[in-house]
């Protein structure tokens, strides 16, 4: 016997479950990864950084930041290292030190089933339980980038502990193999945060997915519900 959850994420009236993932770019850690290049001596910006909104992040917002630090745009091709990157200024993997990642995405759980052994979840049922266990649906799919790729390859945090995504992703929502934890409707999921805290991190969705850096955390930023946060 199979059973599966929907493909598709349907909006959630009233106080329930937000119903897209949401993309929060943090200003102060835009701030500090700037005064952190400007204590190296950096003093101009890759003009690429300002591209596709920068690389999803808000080019207004990305545009103040670097004007308050004194950054200016570089004319001419400059030797690696002697202008602000993209990575760097982004906190993604490749950037220059240990910037922060300025871009966190978190979804929500919209409903929380049990799955016996041998069931099967989203399309085609590439995932079919082992054992019996319970999986949760949450909003965040290729739609928002959360791209298929992740699938069965990587893993949110709940509550600070990883649980895997599986199945095929959908459109709107993923499917996250949740077993016993404690986790219920209008909990919030974690898909990218901070390596250093031992979060979910862009770098397991480049090995994943095979995409560079920019391009995810680009498509997150465009598609997915974006939110300023000091």
């Amino acid at each position: 016997m199979s059973s599966s959850i929907p493909g598709h994420g349907a909006a959630v009236p009233g106080s329930g479950p937000r119903s897209s993932p949401v993309a929060r770019v943090s200003r102060s850690a835009l701030e500090a990864n700037a005064r952190t290049a400007w204590g190296r001596g950096i003093r101009s910006f890759a003009p690429s950084l300002l591209e596709a909104d920068a690389w999803g992040h808000d080019r207004v917002l990305v545009h103040e930041v670097l004007d308050r630090q004194g950054f200016t745009r570089a004319q001419t091709a400059a030797t690696s290292g002697a202008v602000l990157t993209g990575e760097t200024l982004f906190g993604l993997p490749g950037g220059h030190g240990t910037p922060l990642p300025a871009l966190r995405l978190t979804g929500t759980v919209l409903s929380v089933k049990d799955l016996r052994a041998g069931e099967g979840v989203s399309y085609g049922y590439a995932f079919r339980a082992p054992r019996d266990t319970r999986v949760a649906l949450v909003t965040g799919g290729y739609a928002q980038g959360v791209v298929r790729a992740l699938g069965g390859a990587v893993d949110v945090a709940v509550h600070a502990i990883r649980h895997p995504i599986v199945g095929r992703v959908a459109m709107d929502v993923c499917v996250v193999e949740v077993g016993d934890a404690a986790i219920h409707r209008g909990e919030e999921v974690l898909f990218l945060g901070d390596p250093a805290q031992d979060e979910p991190s862009l770098a397991a969705w480049v090995r994943a997915t095979g995409l560079t850096p920019a391009e995810l955390v680009t498509t997150v930023g465009l598609r997915a519900t974006r939110e300023v946060v000091p």
